[in-house]
């Protein structure tokens, strides 16, 4: 499904729409280009999970936990290079039965990934700045709640003319 969020407070509005569809042992994969808007999503997410604290990026220290209405983990693995550190990290652990876990940079331990993920991709429009986002749901659980994703999200639908060519 292809959305668009032309500014920040857009996807902070479409995190938190799609957070109003997650459930405890949720994972959210990010992916797509450098500053596409992966953090501001989780906060807008976050927001919505009943956190009040400030979201911020977890690049330099990995992970960070929120507690809200769920509890919040918020990963970024970019800056890590080999697959053993995100073993070392706990990032299974992470993947916690009765909260909501974000993973920055996801794509780069699929192997590591429960069998079911919302992949939500960012991408910088580079025409106008705006950002494209794609959400691909894995496994049962997104299949089963993939029409009410797509209409928890149709206010964000993206039109022919947003779509990259």
């Amino acid at each position: 499904m292809e959305l668009a969020a032309p500014t920040a407070e857009s996807m902070r509005s479409l995190g938190a729409a799609v957070a109003g569809l997650l459930s405890g042992g949720d994972v959210v994969v990010l992916t797509g280009d450098l500053g596409a808007g992966k953090t501001t999503f989780v906060q807008g997410a976050a927001r919505a999970l009943g956190v009040t604290d400030p979201v911020v990026s977890p690049t330099f220290t990995l992970a960070r936990r929120y507690r809200g209405s769920r509890t919040v983990h918020h990963v970024d693995v970019y800056r890590l290079s080999h697959m053993q550190e995100v073993i070392d990290l706990g990032v299974e652990e992470l993947f916690d039965p009765d909260g909501v876990t974000f993973v920055e940079w996801g794509d780069v331990i699929e192997g590591l990934l429960p069998s079911a993920y919302l992949e939500v991709e960012l991408w910088t429009r580079a025409e106008d700045e705006g950002r494209l986002v794609v959400l691909t749901g894995t496994g049962r659980a997104w299949a089963q709640r993939w029409e009410r994703l797509e209409g928890a999200t149709h206010p964000w639908a993206a039109t022919p003319t947003e779509r990259p060519s």
